[in-house]
């Protein structure tokens, strides 16, 4: 299979070799493959790691060692430092290809609100349509949680979101390990590369290890990601960067790394923001019944499925739907308030008017305002 528009996502660990500076030969030889897609024709978003990596290369060790015990907020200094020598890179190697670059810092919180994502959407769909190559990363210099390990996770669910954000058809999670192994394969001589998984669940979520020591993510975070995506209908393929053309064979349908096939059709943009989770303020828990009524007959969640709740949360705001396990089955908007929902758990539809003294239909969240995960 070919694929037309791709996300490529390069990690930390392979930008920099495994070393504590940006490798630019590395660096080039993935430009030039992105190069070699661009002038097919294809479409190539990357998210890229590395600002801190470049701050931390610039100022020094012996500067870098007096300050990291300031860790989180002198790790904010390396991207502001990093970044912008990042971004230089980045256009001297497309200079070279007659590529122009643009640069995109983006924030949890920015894609959290349904105005912020659209508002990013359209802006790299205009750089898409305009045959402009777009270099994303999260905003490191204000967005701590990243830094902390917390949010995106080492731009690999910032990938994920930016796959959906551009329709892409393709996200390629490039790394320095051949993709996912049935055990560590650093310390398994008999470990076997995956090579397919249609299906991610607990006993995949399991292979995944811990982070790189350049990286702030790991496997775990690559299979999160891979999650997100391929529910949304994304293809994902997690495959080592040093591998000779990894991008451009695995872009014409080689079969390179792990593949992770889209589980679903393409969703429509309200139901992608959705499946993101982006800012959720809690979480219903539900029973069997419902589970089976959301999972297999695309019904919407009503009160008599609902357990409990987690967290307090308003008319309107966004929920994980859980089962009784805390699995995450689904993201919608709620239409009643956390203590709301308390007080009308596990009762029939028709009794909310008369338990609340007010009623805002008979759906705590409606399928239309749904996307399961």
């Amino acid at each position: 299979m070919s694929y037309r528009r791709i996300v490529a996502k390069l990690g930390t660990s392979l930008l920099t070799a495994g070393t504590e500076r940006l490798n630019l030969q590395v660096m080039s030889s993935l430009v030039e493959q992105v190069a070699t897609l661009h002038h097919q024709g294809k479409e190539v978003v990357i998210v890229s790691s590395g600002a801190v990596a470049a701050g931390r290369q610039k100022l020094g060790s012996a500067a870098v060692k007096a300050m990291e015990h300031r860790s989180v907020p002198f790790k904010q200094v390396l991207a502001s430092i990093g970044q912008s020598r990042l971004m230089h890179a980045y256009e001297q190697l497309f200079g070279w290809h007659n590529i122009t670059v643009a640069q995109a810092l983006l924030t949890r919180s920015a894609l959290a609100e349904r105005a912020g994502y659209l508002n990013a959407r359209n802006t790299l769909l205009s750089l898409i349509d305009l045959r402009v190559v777009c270099i994303i990363n999260e905003n490191d210099v204000v967005a701590a949680e990243e830094l902390e390990g917390v949010a995106f996770g080492d731009n690999d669910n910032l990938s994920a979101m930016v796959a959906n954000l551009v329709d892409a058809d393709l996200l390629v999670l490039l790394t320095n390990i051949d993709g996912l192994y049935t055990a560590d394969p650093h310390s398994e001589p008999g470990a076997r590369l995956v090579q397919r998984v249609d299906s991610i669940d607990e006993s995949v979520e399991r292979l995944a290890g811990g982070a790189g020591d350049q990286g702030t993510g790991g496997m775990a975070t690559k299979i999160e990601a891979a999650k997100l995506a391929t529910a949304s209908g994304i293809a994902v393929v997690i495959a080592n960067g040093y591998t000779s053309n990894a991008l451009l064979r695995i872009a014409s349908g080689e079969d390179l790394g792990t593949l992770f096939p889209p589980r679903a059709d393409k969703m429509e943009s309200r139901k992608r923001w959705l499946a993101c989770g982006l800012d959720a303020r809690g979480s219903v828990i539900v029973d069997d019944g419902a589970v089976r009524a959301l999972k297999k007959q695309n019904r919407s969640l009503l009160p008599a499925g609902i357990q409990g709740v987690e967290g307090e949360f308003q008319r309107g705001d966004l929920v994980y739907i859980c089962d009784a396990r805390g699995k995450r089955l689904a993201c919608g908007i709620s239409n009643y308030s956390s203590r709301d929902v308390m007080a009308i758990k596990g009762s029939r539809s028709d009794s909310i008017a008369a338990t609340l003294g007010y009623e805002y239909g008979s759906e705590v969240v409606h399928r239309n305002d749904l996307a399961l995960l």
